[in-house]
């Protein structure tokens, strides 16, 4: 087991609904195949005086603003104080946590985010879990799937996990920070605390309390 990417390490639980899959798992991927499941069981237990249908298998906290320009496609739960922005499109599977911010045309699919979590500008977030209060820059994406197809392999930077997953994008830890424009590869897992430069392309494991320069280049937080 590589420690410093497992779900205790990345994330405070105490911040999202997912607690109780995630708490059952070692490394965040394994919990992907099982995020629909989880929502659909989620939505039987909201509390209806919180909680709105706002489309087919869609359920809302009656706090969250949805724009109505944006689509929503089930399973899904939206959390409380959250904003779903104009054009913003939940393709599914999409568990988006309280104080939330998903954006002008940003795309979600297979997705945790956990409470606080900014996805704000012409993002996409796939097949990925992202830690309290993380935030992607601008034009930020994750890239969920290889070019030859075959399924993803976890670098930590002295061997490979292999995830037996196809799509994988990128895990985020808690205030972890993306600059705008850049591209977290499959299989991407940021520490807790890091910031990644804008225009990055970002490959396997980034310590937690980095700053991430490229790929040659990454330093300790002072």
């Amino acid at each position: 087991m590589f420690e410093p990417a497992r779900i205790d390490r990345l994330f405070d639980l105490s911040h999202t609904a997912a607690a109780p899959l995630l708490r059952t798992l070692g490394y965040p991927w394994e919990a992907l195949p099982k995020i629909g499941d989880f929502i659909r069981r989620l939505i039987e237990t909201l509390p209806r005086e919180e909680y709105r249908r706002v489309a087919e298998d869609v359920w809302a906290a009656k706090s969250a603003v949805i724009f109505d320009s944006a689509y929503l496609h089930g399973p899904a739960v939206i959390g409380p104080e959250t904003e779903i922005r104009q054009c913003a499109f939940l393709r599914g599977n999409a568990l988006v946590g309280a104080g939330c911010v998903v954006g002008n045309s940003t795309e979600l699919k297979n997705v945790i985010l956990f409470d606080g979590v900014q996805v704000p500008h012409y993002n996409y977030v796939g097949d990925s879990i992202l830690g309290y209060k993380a935030h992607m820059g601008a034009g930020s994406i994750t890239s969920n799937i290889k070019s030859d197809k075959t399924d993803v392999a976890f670098d930590t930077g002295s061997g490979r996990i292999a995830t037996g997953l196809r799509k994988v994008g990128a895990m985020l830890g808690d205030h972890v920070e993306i600059g705008c424009n850049s591209v977290l590869n499959p299989g991407a897992v940021v520490g807790r605390g890091t910031s990644v430069y804008p225009l990055s392309m970002v490959r396997g494991f980034v310590p937690a309390g980095s700053i991430y320069k490229n790929a040659g280049e990454i330093v300790s937080r002072k």
